[in-house]
């Protein structure tokens, strides 16, 4: 689909001097749709004006130079940055976000400062790479640079993902952004979902990389807003987003599925999520992983993944069993019973390492480490 912006080759003086939409926000009028229980026609309906009949006071205008007017006011809502916690409104008072500790840091040494500079050093990426190819110079000013927050590039770029000739993307940026601005916890796991790609997978070369390209990534965030939707009984909506991100990622996850935070959906590929399952934080997962039921039970009946489990390619995890903190399950495993905190299963059906009496205990977070090899020797005499 098309996205109305500035026509024209992008020079890269315009990134960095483009000027601010001072125009009323889209949501001042409507407290960003916040009232998510309302149908979601009366949310896009209130969301997309200040003024319902500002249209017709536009009668010289073009129908294209209509939409860009519109898609130039959804781009850059003025509301503060919640990111960098930098007011538009002098007259606002500056609150920074408060940030939940985690048990493993996404980087040794790594402060606060550098986690509210997320934002600004994805912007600062998406420069370099125009500078690299300026042949991207539009799709990364419309996805990155000519937003004001890390809510709005994440609520365009979805949209723009998901949508199709029956669904347009300015109906979907109105739902993204308002569960978005609404729930900033959802904001801070996208962000330590990021780090968590940037530290674990070298094929990732930066927070912008990521954002743009990793389908993990993307069905990851667009399964959160899915959640957010699926808890306040808007189940329909919820599903038709689940089935969209199934058919652009390639990646099934009921929305009735719980996830932490710092996930790693690795290539991503195949990956299905029951509906009761749940998922703990830094949790990597790799390609055709299932976490399903063992048949037509009703009820909890999906796996519940500890924190800092790795789960290797093509695993299934079927029924309610608990997979505990830092486990790792190998490649190809089915997995069918609990497995305990900080060992090794493996096979089919999986057993674990050295034994159900006295089973191997890791001593690093496997899904921090990402080996998939370690202690093959011990149990295995295949040779080359």
């Amino acid at each position: 689909m098309k996205v109305l912006g500035t026509p024209g080759p992008l020079t890269l003086l315009l990134y960095t001097n483009s000027p601010t939409f001072s125009s009323p926000s889209v949501f001042s009028s409507t407290r960003y749709c916040h009232n998510l229980h309302k149908s979601m026609a009366a949310c896009i309906d209130t969301s997309r004006t200040t003024d319902p009949s500002q249209l017709s006071q536009r009668p010289n205008m073009s129908p294209p130079d209509e939409n860009r007017f519109r898609y130039g006011n959804l781009r850059r809502p003025p509301f503060p940055n919640h990111v960098s916690s930098e007011p538009f409104n002098k007259n606002h008072t500056k609150t920074a976000p408060t940030r939940e500790s985690v048990d493993f840091p996404f980087e040794e040494g790594e402060t606060d400062e550098k986690v509210a500079a997320l934002w600004p050093k994805m912007k600062e990426e998406a420069r370099l790479d125009i500078v690299q190819e300026p042949i991207l110079s539009n799709y990364y000013y419309t996805s990155i640079l000519s937003h004001n927050s890390l809510e709005s590039a994440l609520a365009n770029h979805l949209s723009i993902k998901l949508c199709n000739s029956s669904l347009p993307s300015s109906t979907l940026y109105d739902v993204f952004m308002a569960v978005l601005v609404e729930d900033q916890g959802i904001i801070e796991a996208v962000k330590e979902d990021l780090k968590a790609a940037k530290q674990r997978d070298p094929a990732c070369i930066s927070y912008v990389h990521c954002f743009l390209n990793y389908k993990g990534f993307l069905a990851c965030q667009a399964h959160r807003v899915a959640h957010n939707l699926w808890s306040q009984g808007r189940e329909v909506l919820a599903l038709m987003i689940q089935n969209r991100a199934s058919e652009v990622f390639d990646v099934d996850i009921h929305p009735g599925a719980k996830i932490g935070s710092g996930i790693l959906f690795d290539h991503a590929t195949g990956v299905v999520v029951g509906e009761t399952a749940v998922i703990g934080n830094n949790v990597s997962i790799l390609h055709n992983v299932t976490l399903g039921g063992t048949g037509k039970a009703s009820g909890d009946r999906h796996p519940k993944i500890g924190d800092g489990v790795l789960i290797g390619a093509g695993t299934c995890i079927l029924g309610n069993i608990k997979i505990g903190d830092g486990a790792k399950i190998g490649a190809g495993s089915v997995v069918l019973r609990e497995v305990p905190p900080r060992t090794t299963a493996v096979g089919n059906p999986a057993r674990l390492l050295g034994g159900r009496e006295n089973p191997i205990k890791l001593d690093k977070i496997p899904s921090f480490t990402m080996d998939h090899t370690s202690h093959i020797t011990e149990w295995s005499d295949y040779v080359i």
